[in-house]
């Protein structure tokens, strides 16, 4: 079992930043990356970036140039630095780490951007 916390939402105006953290706990071994998800009010879950186990970095489209993901292996933590925030990035940021046949996931965290 992997335990993931997320902390750091919050509502901010638009153009402003905010940075997001994910804790994991637990069989980390057995995963093998990282990364975030978000919902917005009535769409779908949408990749926001991630960090594979080898170390690759990929991003949304929708938020390339403007959000950053970093790792600390000694903190078994995972960010994501939001800059130049916009009101569609608005939603629940989920951190989501995969191990081979199942996905863990946080309770998530509420981000909201005012126009």
């Amino acid at each position: 079992q992997v335990q993931l916390v997320e902390s750091g939402g919050g509502l901010v105006q638009s153009g402003g930043s905010l940075r997001l953290s994910c804790a994991a706990s637990g069989s980390i071994f057995t995963i093998n990356g990282m990364g975030w998800y978000r919902q917005a009010p009535g769409k779908q879950l949408e990749l926001v970036a991630g960090i594979t186990e080898g170390g690759s970095i990929l991003y949304g489209d929708s938020v390339k140039g403007r959000f950053t993901i970093s790792g600390d292996n000694a903190k078994l933590s995972i960010y994501l630095q939001m800059n130049s925030l916009k009101p569609e990035d608005t939603g629940v940021y989920y951190c989501n780490a995969p191990d081979h046949d199942y996905d863990y996931w946080g309770q998530g965290t509420q981000v909201t951007v005012s126009s």
